[in-house]
């Protein structure tokens, strides 16, 4: 684009009366500027272009009387200054002017509480708070100050890789305040006061979300709990909730399906974990089992609809197993010495190290070695049942121990006369050897008949959420593997 040039403005000429003006107002500038070299000499703080901007204020208030040049002059200066430089503050001579704080910019995860503004730092891995100290320029007595103020705040020295502090710096970089997260519901604050380091500790808001999912089955549970929403971590809880009922490893099929109804636990507007499971309910080949999370005074556990208590008095297998290399058979063809003969258990492979859990309440009755069994360990339970462990790679259990169900005795392994890594489980009621994958388990103590009215009427919204999300049509599908076993002790 072509520019075209500006028309100069023609020059006025300057009469006798208009150099009179001129001189009037450079004499009254001068005598202007003396005035405010006075003022200044009382306030050294104050800067020449302070000054400038002074007399141009001053100057203002004369323009009707200055010549047409000199008042746009004196305007364009006026413009270019003042978005730069502000007027100072009227204040008392003997004041000096306060240097302005320093700038710093905040997040949203930053947001000033109790008027602060926070410098968040994340522990990445190999940092100790020591480090971190001396990389914000904080002394190292300022630190051991802090941790020895008190019980609380020593448990600062442990910290781990992603925990946050927030530092509340002033202009020359002191510490004013320290935030830390105490758990995931407290803050823990350590602040400077006039008498010293104080701590305190403030809580923090929880939201706690109800979320209903479920599914049908036409891969496997995982690949169907994926799709539906739920993490893998909640799923091994709706398994474990059911595993006394269900073998999911072996018993799931395609059409199988599954709901369940937990609490998401969110802070700050942000998702932070899973919460517990309130009620599931899980369709297996037709069957179905409910569940609902009930308090009745001893901790909270899981009922079906009737107050029957989902946990058996025995796990069903006692370790997360991935499949299973040899059932229960008294005529099975034996891989090693290639002759028939019983097989009294059920072999679940796993890998090397795996923990083995105690299926149920009970003594050891033995726990050692020899080359057929390898490391083993046997339970003496109530009601003449007898558990057996065998081929472990360690025992964590010793003879006379007494051991709750759940309790890790050993880990997988391959000792003894094996072909490979897995646990042979035995199940012996009366001294007869029974399937464990198919005797039926004595139940836990049921519900307590003065709980059952508030039982029935805390449960029953739950399961019919339950209800209508298992018949929804729009839920989605997935495909249960049904896999036959590779492994040569099948």
């Amino acid at each position: 684009m072509t520019r075209k040039p500006m028309a100069r403005p023609r020059r006025r000429s300057r009469g006798p009366a208009a150099l009179a003006r001129l001189k009037r107002f450079l004499l009254e500038s001068r005598l202007l500027l003396a005035g405010i070299q006075t003022r200044l000499a009382a306030r050294p703080a104050a800067s020449a272009a302070g000054a400038a901007l002074i007399l141009v204020a001053l100057l203002l208030g004369r323009w009707e009387d200055s010549p047409p040049e000199i008042t746009k002059k004196v305007q364009a200066s006026s413009q270019a200054s003042s978005s730069a430089l502000p007027l100072p503050s009227a204040s008392p001579p003997s004041e000096a002017i306060p240097e302005p704080e320093p700038f710093r910019a905040l997040s949203t995860a930053e947001a000033p509480a109790l008027g602060r503004q926070w410098t968040l730092v994340e522990v990445e891995p190999g940092q100790s708070l020591d480090r971190i100290f001396r990389e914000m320029s904080l002394g190292a007595g300022l630190l051991h100050n802090i941790v020895n103020l008190n019980e609380t705040t020593a448990g600062l020295a442990r910290i781990r890789p992603g925990d946050q502090f927030a530092f509340d710096l002033d202009a020359a970089g002191e510490l004013q305040a320290l935030r830390a997260e105490l758990d995931e519901q407290r803050w823990l604050f350590i602040e400077r006061e006039d008498e010293g380091l104080i701590s305190r500790i403030e809580s923090r808001t929880l939201d706690h979300r109800v979320i209903e999912a479920g599914g049908t089955i036409t891969s496997s549970l995982f690949n169907a709990a994926k799709e539906a929403g739920i993490s893998d971590n909640m799923t091994m809880r709706l398994a474990a909730i059911f595993g006394w009922d269900i073998d999911f490893a072996l018993d799931i099929r395609a059409g199988d399906r599954f709901a369940v109804v937990y609490e998401q636990i969110w802070r700050d507007g942000e998702f932070l974990r899973d919460g517990d499971i309130l009620a599931a309910r899980f369709v297996n080949q037709g069957d179905a089992f409910e569940a609902v999370r009930f308090d009745a005074g001893d901790g909270p556990d899981y009922f079906a609809p009737d107050g029957r208590p989902m946990r058996k008095a025995f796990l069903r297998a006692p370790l997360n197993f991935s499949y299973v290399t040899s059932n229960f058979n008294p005529r099975r063809f034996h891989p090693v010495t290639r002759r028939i003969r019983p097989h009294n258990g059920t072999d679940y492979g796993a890998p090397v190290g795996t923990p083995v859990w105690a299926a149920g309440d009970g003594r050891v009755i033995e726990s050692a070695y020899n080359r057929l069994n390898g490391h083993y360990i046997f339970i003496q339970h109530g009601n003449n049942i007898v558990t057996k462990y065998l081929h472990l790679s360690r025992r964590q259990a010793r003879r006379g121990d007494r051991v709750r169900q759940g309790q890790t005795i050993g880990r997988v392994g391959a000792t003894g006369r094996v072909t490979g890594p897995h646990l042979h489980y035995e199940f012996l009621l009366n001294g007869v050897h029974r399937n464990p994958r198919t005797v039926d388990l004595p139940p836990a103590n049921p519900l307590p008949v003065e709980h059952m009215d508030r039982f029935q009427d805390y449960s029953a919204g739950l399961l019919a959420q339950l209800q209508a999300l298992t018949i929804d049509p729009s839920i989605q599908i997935a495909q249960a593997d049904s896999s036959d076993c590779s492994d040569p002790d099948c």
